[in-house]
């Protein structure tokens, strides 16, 4: 079985954006790495294709030991998740051996530096084109966060005018976040059309032979010409991908590192067979009509109940929607595969659980 490890290299972060505040708390996940790597290569030894994505923090922020890692894990596929802030900290040759790199980017400069911190748009865009300019060729990832002030619309379109990136992905900041003034407003309003926008305009490209990187379109839509289920959950969080902390602990969501029920034990006293599935998706989910091409959308979200149930709602109303919209566009899709405009392997996407979660 294949395997993402996302393997925390510290806890603490470089910036303070507004829907996380920065560093995690030190005693929910410590600063520097406190296990043997010995004890990492003894969890994933019997895996026969392992994904290791470094996360934070800020995982620039110990290149040593993503260098030691990368040195001593050879044959591992290899992500990392960064705020594009810090990259020239890791040599060149060490980003050459990434298969993906996700840098955060919220979209437009006034939206990025507004929830991220002042020129954190400019010192991201620059990373991009440095890690062009040294060569890296492999799937390079805009990862947003769409909240309040974001335009789902202007905000992708605007990466996508860039051609820097490979492929784009956002989430929404909901559950957790308690920065939304109007949220039902803000989906009628904004998100909503803005997903139709998107909607027709990745349509008109495909017409043209073009699939723009857009992950969730991607892989939703490659699901329903393939007659295939998007995974439960979608990022796979507890089944093929396990998170584990800088001590060593292992969870099934990378961001429940306060959850109790996300906590799996630790890679020095349990194999990896001890600790998958033994989280997972429940009803409601498994039970709805659209579970196939939503995974349940997220396991913290499932398992925390953090928004009350109305606006908790929202959230799958606006997944049902835009299942909806790429639905609408699956015979046309099939019609332009059969002519040979587009390519099956062009919706295969991610080819491995790199991260990305599928769906926002």
């Amino acid at each position: 079985m294949s395997v993402l490890y996302i393997v925390f290299t510290t806890g603490r972060c470089n910036l303070r954006c507004r829907y996380c505040g920065g560093s995690f708390p030190q005693n929910l996940v410590p600063w520097e790495v406190e296990y043997p790597i010995d004890n990492l290569r003894k969890f994933i030894s019997d895996d026969t294709e392992p994904t290791i994505a470094f996360y934070g923090g800020e995982p620039l922020l110990n290149v040593g030991f993503i260098e030691k890692i990368m040195d001593e894990f050879t044959s591992c596929r290899l992500v990392i998740q960064s705020n594009g802030t810090l990259t020239r900290k890791l040599d060149p040759e060490y980003w050459l051996k990434f298969d993906s790199i996700l840098l955060s980017v919220d979209g437009r400069k006034t939206v990025t530096d507004h929830y991220r911190g002042l020129r954190v748009y400019d010192s991201v865009i620059d990373s991009t084109k440095w890690l062009r300019s040294i060569g890296f060729r492999n799937d390079l990832i805009a990862r947003m966060t769409v909240s309040e002030l974001s335009d789902i619309y202007s905000d992708v379109k605007h990466l996508l005018s860039l051609n820097l990136f490979d492929h784009i992905h956002w989430q929404l900041d909901v559950v957790w976040s308690s920065q939304w003034r109007d949220f039902e407003g803000w989906c009628e309003r904004s998100y909503i059309p803005g997903i139709d926008g998107l909607v027709q305009f990745w349509m008109k490209e495909l017409h043209r032979g073009k699939v723009l990187g857009l992950v969730p379109f991607i892989s939703i839509l490659g699901a329903m010409v393939r007659n295939e289920n998007i995974s439960c959950p979608p990022c796979g969080a507890g089944i093929d991908s396990l998170a584990i902390l800088t001590n060593g602990d292992i969870l099934a969501c990378p961001i429940a590192v306060d959850a109790t029920w996300a906590r799996l034990g630790n890679i020095s006293s349990e194999s990896r067979e001890d600790v998958i599935g033994k989280v997972r998706i429940g009803e409601p989910c498994v039970s709805c009509e659209y579970v196939r091409y939503c995974g349940g959308r997220c396991l913290y979200t499932h398992h925390e109940r953090l928004w009350d149930d109305v606006r908790t709602r929202k959230i799958c109303d606006l997944t049902i929607h835009m299942i909806k919209e790429l639905s609408s566009a699956r015979d046309e899709t099939l019609a332009l595969l059969k002519r040979g405009v587009l390519s099956l392997e062009s919706f295969s996407y991610p080819p491995f659980n790199n991260t990305t979660e599928i769906v926002p």
